[in-house]
């Protein structure tokens, strides 16, 4: 691998505590604030878990081994969550990815960015509208992100080509869709290409929504050019908004089933626009005050992970971890509702979800939500 800010050591013990069972993004700094680096998180994994009557197996030495042999074949790197080229502004999410394989120019995601999003069969002037605006946001110094998807995503990427960031689902050795191939080879070699997923990943439903978190967070703000109500590309602006991010959309006709997604956007507080001034004017010196009012985040109860350090395992168990555990269902809460209505701080709720989520019991959604395994 590559020279770390971290150890070689604590670098292969981060890839295989994110690869273990029941450790997503948010589990995984909260172990790491816990004990202090990775190798001791791994340590204290098993026992944490047969404290609740259950066993626990951490990714085998070798799965590791074979995953970092493919991100080398790959030609791609690591790039962990506290690193200096971790882009700063997907870093503010609260899921940002502790750990990215990439290809290409890094410096692109630390300069302004904005992701252009839409309909995958796209109409024809959608298409070229999308190529069209996104040779002008590169002219104008962005970087544009997208998922590479057919429609609106491909005319993004290539009409900014090559300040381009193009973000997959799939590991970051599989082209997706397979037709975009070569333009993903393309921004891999002269722009910058991410993946999440370990390589060899083929793409599934789940983890499309996983990327999109990714697009929403590295931009300033996100375009929707063109979208049908209940798209993937609507969770991308809903991400972009939970971010407080600034959520833009082009007005289409309402005859065009193509378009209500994003006139459906614009009632509910996204920004209109109808030129590239217009998205230039909104993001040029952004501060993080949106002027779009669509899905804003709620105001989040204040937590420093490292209160962790000053608590002990096993405070909350027995009854499913106190009453935190009393209060989920498998409907979905946010966490600072179980807050507000557990009347426990908010390193306390936060330490009794982990255990839960390490146990198995507890899933993440999207928006900070939480609830039980179903």
């Amino acid at each position: 691998m590559e020279a770390l800010s971290v150890s070689q050591d604590e670098a292969f013990a981060r890839i295989r505590l994110l690869r273990s069972p029941n450790i997503g993004p948010v589990s995984y700094r909260m172990m790491l604030a816990r004990y202090g680096d990775a190798e001791a998180a791994i340590d204290a994994l098993p026992d944490l878990v047969t404290r609740r009557g259950g066993k626990y197996t951490i990714t085998p030495k070798d799965k590791a081994e074979r995953e970092i042999e493919g991100v080398i074949a790959a030609n791609a790197r690591y790039l962990f969550h506290d690193q200096p080229e971790y882009p700063a502004l997907l870093g503010e999410i609260e899921s940002a990815p502790p750990i990215l394989t990439c290809r290409g120019d890094l410096t692109l995601a630390s300069g302004p960015c904005v992701a252009m999003v839409g309909a995958r069969n796209a109409s024809a002037a959608s298409v070229k509208l999308a190529r069209d605006w996104s040779a002008q946001l590169a002219q104008a110094g962005f970087t544009v992100v997208s998922g590479l998807a057919r429609g609106i995503d491909g005319a993004s990427h290539e009409g900014a080509f090559p300040k381009t960031i193009g973000v997959i689902a799939s590991g970051i050795d599989i082209a997706y869709p397979p037709e975009h191939g070569d333009l993903q080879e393309r921004i891999a070699t002269s722009g910058l290409l991410i993946a999440e997923q370990p390589p060899g990943t083929e793409p599934r439903g789940r983890h499309f929504p996983s990327r999109n978190r990714i697009i929403a967070g590295l931009a300033s703000g996100t375009l929707v050019v063109e979208a049908a109500p209940k798209s993937g590309t609507l969770i991308t602006a809903r991400l972009a908004g939970e971010a407080g991010r600034e959520v833009m959309a082009i007005p289409g006709s309402p005859l065009d089933t193509r378009s209500l997604g994003a006139n459906q956007l614009i009632r509910d507080g996204a920004v209109l626009v109808q030129s590239v001034d217009d998205v230039i004017e909104l993001l040029e010196g952004f501060t993080g005050a949106p002027r779009s009012t669509f899905q804003l985040g709620e105001d989040k109860h204040p937590f420093d992970y490292a209160e962790l350090r000053q608590m002990e395992w096993g405070e909350a168990k027995a009854d499913h971890s106190g009453d935190v555990g009393k209060l989920l269902t498998k409907a979905p809460i946010g966490v600072d509702e179980l807050i507000r209505q557990s009347g426990e701080s908010a390193a306390r709720v936060h330490m009794m979800l982990l255990e839960l989520e390490l146990a198995g019991e507890l899933e993440r959604h999207e928006g900070g939500t939480v609830s039980r395994v179903g």
